[in-house]
């Protein structure tokens, strides 16, 4: 069993934030471009008002092999991010990517196939980040494993003892493809209604809220179970909504505030994709799916 010493972030966003500060007993290296190294090594991160200060590594550098990778990047930058892991990985590489959406594994296989590449996401509560400065109240979870977790394989098994070792909290469901399926289904409701009204988590109070994010994962439920996934998904996702605090706001509703390209493609395009794939009818993403670009080709 691979014994995980050396780690590589690729992000230092709102979710690569989190572990980035939790990682203690590591040699921890923060992957990015040039010129978000000569800020945060100017400016610092500050994380719920502290200021960290890490090790920063460019994707040209080839000193540094990596055990564990955490891609922590959006969607919109995945792409040009996995070309930047080349020089890190070895064939005993273990790498997670917590992006949204159902796709970014099937990706990064094709891509590094010598690589050990576990289905993974985070689950929780999100983020804040304006700028260099991170505001996160502790509650989440990084879900991972092979596609069937009824036995560990050696590279969860080693996983699993450094996330115990650092204190990381995590899920490793016995069902991953049920359980990836489970928090896309939520995210075509909670961050795509969010991003309609660009309005916080307290929108869900408002009955008519509801009944469009539910119309909108109705379309991703028939879609799951014509991939074999099973679940209550529609009331899983109602009761992670209503714990979530009122005024905190989802990732894409900040992107829409803020005129940045958001991840409906891997939302409602993915769904309006896999509609026309199985011949199933999706108005609802569809809809968000167009108005959501119409606003950011207008910003």
């Amino acid at each position: 069993m691979v014994e995980i010493k050396n780690v590589l972030i690729c992000g230092l966003g709102a979710i690569g934030s989190i572990y980035a500060t939790k990682i203690k007993n590591a040699n921890l290296k923060i992957l990015l471009d040039e010129n978000r190294i000569g800020r945060y090594q100017r400016d610092g991160l500050y994380f719920n008002n502290q200021r960290y200060d890490f090790s920063y590594i460019l994707p040209s550098e080839n000193n540094f092999k990596a055990d564990l990778i955490i891609i922590a990047t959006k969607s919109t930058g995945f792409l040009s991010a996995i070309k930047g892991l080349e020089n890190f990985i070895t064939e005993k590489t273990i790498i997670l990517s917590l992006l949204n959406g159902i796709r970014s594994e099937d990706i990064l296989k094709e891509h590094y196939s010598n690589a050990k590449v576990l289905y993974s996401y985070y689950v929780g509560h999100a983020s804040m980040k304006t700028q260099n400065k991170v505001f996160y109240d502790g509650i989440g979870n990084i879900v991972f494993g092979e596609i069937n977790n009824e036995k560990l394989s050696d590279e969860v098994l080693a996983l699993k003892n450094f996330f115990d070792k650092e204190k990381i909290d995590y899920i490793i469901p016995k069902d991953m493809l049920s359980s990836m399926w489970k928090k896309f289904i939520i995210n075509l409701g909670l961050n795509q209604t969010t991003a309609l009204f660009q309005a916080p988590y307290g929108i869900f109070k408002v009955e008519y809220a509801r009944k469009i994010a539910q119309n909108l994962m109705q379309e991703g439920v028939i879609l799951a179970q014509k991939v074999g996934a099973k679940g209550n998904f529609i009331e899983d996702a109602f009761n992670l909504i209503d714990e979530m605090p009122p005024e905190y706001k989802t990732s894409m509703e900040q992107d829409v505030e803020q005129g940045r390209k958001t991840e409906v493609d891997i939302f409602a395009g993915e769904v309006c994709e896999l509609g026309k794939k199985y011949g199933i009818s999706t108005p609802y993403n569809e809809f968000l799916y167009n108005y959501i670009k119409g606003k950011e080709s207008s910003t």
